[in-house]
């Protein structure tokens, strides 16, 4: 079991995500060639999210507690119809959507909301210690925009 708790993980999760792309955090200088690189931090914990691309991206985030790597979630994502949807009115909608789920103080799936006509979804099985899911966006029931995602604890 981690010395931390699962609860403090999860909480701190869905703050740091609610403070950095939700919240259009600051970026910081690229870690690696052609990655958009965005941080938070609180007190013994930080929260690191990397990723490349925009429409179609693929990334990374990872959580340290005092210093060591504790949790961490991969992502890949895409837009499936460009003709219907952008990957700006795209990112409007997930944008609007996740910080209404964060306010709920979640960040896992089971969760559904709407911006506009475009229907949001999200699904997970699992919960913060292993998990795997699937976000979309639909439109007249029509699949525009899919990520897949998975993640947990990461133990020596």
């Amino acid at each position: 079991m981690s010395p931390f708790g699962l609860k403090a993980l999860h909480d701190f999760v869905v703050r740091a995500k609610q403070a950095t792309y939700v919240g259009g955090g600051r970026a910081l200088l690229p870690y690696r060639l052609g990655s958009h690189d965005l941080q938070f931090c609180e007190a013994d914990w930080s929260y690191h999210d990397s990723y490349f691309g925009g429409s179609d991206f693929l990334g990374q985030e990872i959580v340290y507690w005092q210093g060591q790597a504790v949790w961490g979630m991969n992502y890949f994502g895409r837009i499936l119809q460009p003709d219907h949807i952008t990957a700006a009115q795209a990112g409007q909608v997930i944008k609007h959507c996740l910080s209404r789920l964060y306010q709920h103080g979640r960040f896992l799936g089971g969760y559904t909301d709407a911006l506009s006509d475009f229907g949001y979804i999200d699904t997970n099985d699992g919960d913060v210690s292993h998990f795997q899911g699937k976000e979309r966006i639909e439109r007249s029931g029509q699949e525009l925009y899919c990520l897949l995602y998975h993640g947990g604890l990461i133990q020596d």
